[in-house]
Parts: C-alpha cells; structure tokens; sequence
C-alpha cells in the first residue's frame, strides 16, 4: 500500500516574492539554458532591465543609453526621468509595483505586470539600482532579492536618470556565457525599433536613422533581393519587405519594441493580409505559398496593454489593438494599413511591381514543378520506416503525451553506428531524439530544392524535423550536429550546415541549429576515478594536468571519435553539463555568400579552413562570419 502523505495545516506554506521567483524561475523568465540560445534567462534578465530605459525613450524621456556587460556583470544606465525616490525600493522589491499602470505614463510600453526588475533582482548575486532625480539620488543594493545596503538621499550632479547594475546568479545559471551576438542583435534591434535612439554599448556606438529599412538592408544585401525593400510607416505600425532567392519565409516581428520570435497576432495578420492584398491589386488568385515564397520582411506594431502567451513576451496574444472592447482588431488595424499603403506603393512604382509579379510566378513555377517528386518522396518516406530505421525518436513526441517540455527536445545527427550507438545508448529518451547519417551526406551546394526529396537522406530529415512547409511543426527544438573533432568529421559539419542553411534557412535565423561540443580529453587519477577532468581543449588539459597531477601519475586519454567515448561517459556530456556552439549568422553575412565561399570551387580555401579550424588544440571553431 502506498505511504500516505501527510496534509494539514503544516502542508500549507506562503512563498515571499523572491522565494516564489528563485523556485520556480521559468515562470518568470522561461527556461534557464546556459546562454548558447538566445532566448536563455541571462539574456531576458539583460532585455527586462534594458526595457525599462526603452519605455522612458518611447516616452519621450532620455535619447542615449548606456549599456557595460562584462563576463559576468551588466550595467545600464538611461536618462530619463528617474525612478521618484521614495519608491526605488518599491520598483525593484515589490511585486506588482510600477509605473506602468498608468497608461497615460506608459500607454504603449513593453511591460506592464511589474513582475520584470524584481525578477531580475531576485534572480541575480548582485543587484543595484541608483536614481538620479532633480539634484538628488538614492541607491540600494540588494544580493538575491534581500537589501544589503540603502543609501539616504543625496546631493549629486548627475542628469536625471537611473543606473541598475546586476550579476546573474550562478547557482542557478550554471556554467552560463554571454554570447556576443545574442547581445549585439538585441541591441540592434532597440535601435532599429527607436530610430534616433543611440546606445552607446561596450564603448561602440549604436544608432539608426531608418527604423526597419535599416534592419533589412543589414539582414540582405543587393544581389540577394529581387525589388529595392519596400518601407511603410503608419502611425503604431512600420512594415519593410522584399522578396529574395532563399528558401522559406524570413520575418521579424515586433510588438512595443520587442522582439516576437514567434510571432503573434500582428504577423498572422501581416501574412494573410500581404495575400489579400497582392491577390487584389494583380486581379489574380495566386496561391498562398506562391506569394510568400522567398518573402523577407519586418513588421512592428504598437498597441495599447498588449497581452503575450507568455511573461517573455515571445508571442502577442492580444485580439485588439487597445482593451476597449471597440477598438480595431490587430488583423482589422494591419490589413487596412497594408492594403491602404502596398497597394498605392505598387501603383507608384510600376518596376517593384513587375519585379514581385516575377517573383510570385517564378515560385508558382517552382511549386508546380516539384508536385509530383514531392508526391513520390512522402510515399517513400512512409516505406522507410523513418521511425524505425534512420530516426531514434524521443518519447514527448508519443501522441499520448502532454508535456510543458516540448521546447527542451533535442535531435542529434551524427555519422555512423558506434557513434549514433553510444548516444541512443546514453541520451535522455524523454526528450532527445537521435538520426544517424549513412556516411557524408550529398554536397547540395548550387542545387535547388528538387534534391531535398530526391536524396534519401535528406528527404527522410526534413520529414524527421517536419519542416517540409516550415517551422510551425518543427518537432525538436534544437538540431545538434554532432560530428567526429577530425577532417571527416569537419566536412560532414559543413554539408550539413549547407543543408539547412540552403533549403532551411529560417532553422538557421531562428536559433534551432547548434554544433555539439565533446571533449578531446580525459585527464584522471588512474587509482581513483571519481577524480576525472573532461577538457575540451589542450588550455582545459593544461590546467586540469595542474589540478590533478602535482607529484601523482596521472592518465590522459585522447577521443578520437565519438564512438570511442562509452555511452556511460556520453551521458555526462549530452545531459546537464551539455555543451553546445549555437549556429549564427553575423549581421553583415549573407547566406550565398557564405555557401559560396566554404563551399563553392574553391575547394583549396574549403580544405584551409577545416584543418585550419579543427577542434584538436582548441577551444572552438573561429571564423568571422560564421559561429559555430
């Protein structure tokens, strides 16, 4: 018989705030991850105070900020108006405290629940906040939520404002980094979102006088595009977009300044109403995909009280552009927008007009073309087995489970069966799932989308990943490449890096695609194994020879492949301790570009680069225009 619990009055237990957010901290700022994503904590923490200095801007209040983030510290300083003295404790400590409540302060900010700062505050070792405010400031300083230190008011020279410094905490943020692209797009995209608006962050200055067109002309570049960006403002809404010669749909979209990675209301109504208008002005019912084919475009809007599907604000949710019952609904506010201003851009610009008609039939051609391959190669999928044969699939995904943990799944790619055996062996079957690649895949470089169904093995990854009509139905969340640290094992990286960023580029932009790190040595006391050091470079070896040698003999083994590491051994490098080099694209890099250069004829170049950058004695592959 089952222990019976105990459940009284003893059982019941009230969290303080700080309590509340440091136990359950995905609550507030979504999953923890060690920064090799770009929606992990640390770098919510960093958006949540950066906002708070965006609202005051928005507000007319402040046009530069200052932002300083070291390894382990972030500090930003706005000048604004400041936080009222007497409450710079208040804003920072107590749930459901702020400003943002009066929308005739803030009646189009980002945050509005007042959950934000605290959460950052609780969540950090260190966590500062000084006002500065009509000749006077005031500041406390807090470690884990609890004041330390509170200063009275003082007498300064400083210009209004407020200063919050903070350093994660690392009991809960294990082993995380600052990734610095992650940090260099967020602060671009403030500016892109605030144009006028000049960040001076890590001594480099960051300004745009352009708003979106900005951001698509540093997202694209001539050759890539088939029609000049077509730029669109309104009032609460700006809309850029062309069209290029990539596979797939790009978007950005913003809501009050924030970045929506995955969309929302606002983007619905932008795809569906880019349909009804294209379809109206050409008087021609072209299919949907057609249209939105090779699309590149940016959307912001800003409506009153936004309400997100989450508390990082990744997706509006909000029906209507205000809480007023009658107010226009986001797809009402949008379509009329879009329809209003595209369709008179077209009239006035007869050669953008041709350009995208091309481009549209062009895709219709495509589209038809591939119909019946596509036909053939889903039948041939089924036949395979997928399931059975190629993909080692993970449990979440059994039709009968319901889980939060769908965002933590993971899908390993690798080459041949000791190493593909070591990870089925060792993973987490809950969560990762494992495809094994039957020798090197094909170079698809220079082919078109034809090969995708053609060649077994890509057919039967995109239908792995389903990804066939994009990512709405992407089944694992992060795609590892998990390759042998020699030549082989390079070459095999870089062909399937060309897969995915040829034919699914969006996996690429959207952060789904990462390079497993695995350790190149093993350094342990050969009398007592508990004493074990994993190094992933000869730097690691170096230090762990000094930790754990002194007068003793130590052993060191050398990986050579993956299928050399027991899966008792892989366990420890695929779980909690996982290490992973996100795959990103630099803001100036274009993706033909890239693909032509590593592998294009150049076949010397493509044969520097990967000796050059083998992982042997290092610590990660350096290239300037692509990290991974």
């Amino acid at each position: 018989m089952a222990e019976q619990v105990k459940y009284d009055e003893s059982s019941i237990r009230s969290l303080d705030w700080k309590e509340h957010i440091r136990l359950r901290p995905g609550m507030y700022i979504g999953k923890l991850g060690d920064g090799s994503a770009a929606d992990d904590g640390i770098y919510v923490l960093v958006k949540e105070i950066a906002d708070n200095s965006i609202d005051e801007h928005t507000m007319g209040f402040g046009k530069t900020i200052d932002i300083k983030i070291s390894e382990h510290r972030v500090e930003v300083r706005d000048y604004g108006r400041g936080i009222p003295l007497g409450k710079v404790v208040d804003c920072v400590s107590k749930i459901n405290t702020g400003g943002k409540y009066d929308s005739g302060a803030f009646q189009k900010s980002v945050g509005l629940n007042g959950v934000g700062t605290k959460a950052v505050n609780a969540l950090s070792s260190y966590f500062k906040v000084q006002s500065f405010r009509e000749g006077k400031t005031k500041w406390v300083e807090f470690r884990k939520g609890e004041i330390v230190t509170e200063s009275s008011e003082e007498d300064t020279n400083q210009r209004n404002g407020t200063l919050m410094i903070f350093e994660p905490d690392n009991t809960i943020f294990k082993n995380y980094h600052y990734i610095p692209q992650f940090l260099d797009n967020m602060i671009w995209n403030y500016c892109y979102l605030n144009a006028g608006l000049t960040i001076n962050y890590n001594g480099q200055k960051f300004v745009s006088q352009n708003g979106l067109l900005d951001l698509l002309r540093n997202k694209t570049d001539e050759d890539s595009i088939r029609y000049p960006i077509i730029h669109l403002k309104g009032s609460d809404i700006e809309i850029a977009m062309t069209h290029g010669n990539q596979y797939g749909e790009e978007y950005y979209s913003f809501v009050n300044g924030q970045y929506t990675t995955q969309g929302g209301t606002h983007l619905m109504a932008f795809r569906q109403s880019l349909v009804d208008t294209v379809r109206d002005h050409f008087g021609k019912d072209y299919a949907v995909e057609d249209i939105r084919a090779s699309i590149i475009a940016a959307v912001s809007v800003r409506v009153q009280e936004p309400v997100f599907e989450s508390q990082t604000k990744t997706k509006l949710g909000s029906s209507n552009i205000s809480p007023d019952p009658n107010s226009p609904t986001v797809r009402t506010f949008v379509n009329d927008f879009l329809k209003a201003k595209l369709d008179n851009f077209l009239h006035m610009n007869p050669a953008v007009k041709e350009a995208l008609k091309k481009r549209i039939e062009q895709s219709e051609r495509e589209r038809k073309e591939l119909a019946g391959i596509k036909k053939l190669a889903n039948e041939r999928a089924k036949k395979a087995s997928l399931h059975n044969k190629k993909l080692r699939d993970c449990r979440i995904h059994l039709p009968d489970v319901k889980s939060d943990d769908r965002y933590e799944t993971t899908l390993f790619i690798t080459e041949g069966d000791s190493a593909s055996g070591s990870i089925t062996k060792s993973r987490n079957v809950q969560t990762q799932g494992v495809f094994s690649l039957r020798g090197k895949p094909l170079n698809c470089f220079g082919l078109t989308k034809k090969v995708v169904y053609e060649n077994e093995e890509f057919n039967l990854l995109q239908h792995a990943l389903d990804i066939e009509e994009g990512l709405e139905n992407l089944r694992f969340n992060r795609i590892v490449i998990a390759t042998d640290a020699d030549v082989d094992g390079m070459h095999i990286r870089l062909l399937m890096l060309t897969f995915f960023l040829q034919f699914f580029p969006d996996l690429v932009r959207n952060g789904h695609l990462y390079i497993l790190q695995t350790p190149l040595f093993r350094v342990r006391n050969p009398r007592n194994h508990k004493e074990t050091i994993y190094c992933y470079s000869d730097e690691e070896r170096q230090k762990a020879l000094k930790k754990l040698g002194g007068n003793k003999k130590v052993e060191i083994t050398r990986f050579k492949g993956l299928g050399e590491i027991s899966p008792e051994e892989f366990g420890k490098f695929i779980g909690e301790n996982i290490r992973l080099e996100p795959v990103i694209l630099e803001k100036e890099t274009t993706i033909p570009k890239l693909l032509t250069y590593y592998m294009g004829k150049n076949t010397p170049e493509r044969q520097r680069f990967i000796i050059d950058n083998l992982r042997v004695e290092k610590d990660v592959v350096e290239d300037p225009n692509l990290a991974a």
